[in-house]
């Protein structure tokens, strides 16, 4: 496997965690929530709290429910997207950002995992309040696809702390948010670029998904030609 692919969603813990931690307790107390953990629970708060007033301020409609569904939709694909190129991006143009995604992959991935499972819970609620708007705008739609990458989803966001991710093993992690992050990818690409075709508004995002793989893919082969000229 490509060293780009073995950093995927969420990434695995490492010394950056420890340098992070160090910046935090010497910074402001704003700065604080910039890095780490604590930067997971404010975007997983935020995104929550937008769900929910879109709901409330929608009095619960479909309507209100179907806002909510696409707005936590692209919250959890700026988040996916920010993880899933974090060490292709550092790679490719390292800079001040681009070494803050790195060092906080791990926790863009989980809070991407929080936003999506407000996502899910904006889904249920709209088939368990307007089941008739729920089974319109499902469709024919497969549920199976999306079974299985909250499944990978719950798993990779479960084995990325310190204790599950030793548990679980240096190979068996990687295989897993391997395997997990380009299926997610696969996911949301798919939804893009098959809604582009009826509503063109999808494309940007569609070119996006693309992209990000493109970024990947060029970060890994860029690698792979300084490792081969190098010498042994």
């Amino acid at each position: 496997m490509s060293p780009s692919h073995a950093r995927s969603i969420p990434g695995p813990p490492d010394a950056l965690d420890a340098t992070a931690a160090a910046r935090r307790a010497r910074g402001a107390p704003l700065a604080r929530w910039l890095d780490g953990w604590p930067l997971t629970l404010a975007l997983s708060a935020l995104v929550a709290a937008l769900a929910a007033a879109i709901a409330v301020s929608g009095r619960g409609s479909a309507g209100a429910l179907g806002l909510a569904i696409r707005a936590t939709a692209r919250t959890s694909f700026a988040l996916f997207l920010l993880a899933f190129t974090a060490s292709a991006a550092h790679r490719l143009w390292p800079g001040r950002f681009t070494r803050w995604q790195r060092r906080n992959r791990r926790h863009l991935g989980v809070a991407f995992a929080a936003s999506h499972l407000v996502h899910a819970a904006s889904i249920i609620a709209l088939a368990a309040l307007h089941s008739a708007a729920f089974h319109r705008a499902a469709g024919e739609m497969s549920r199976l696809p999306g079974l299985v990458g909250y499944g990978l989803l719950l798993a990779m966001a479960a084995t990325s702390f310190d204790r599950t991710a030793a548990w679980l093993g240096p190979r068996a992690w990687k295989v897993l948010h391997t395997v997990g992050s380009i299926y997610l990818w696969g996911a949301f690409t798919n939804a893009f670029l098959t809604r582009a075709l009826r509503m063109p508004a999808y494309g940007p995002a569609a070119a996006l998904a693309i992209a990000a793989m493109a970024l990947r893919i060029l970060a890994w082969r860029r690698a792979r030609s300084r490792s081969s000229i190098s010498p042994r």
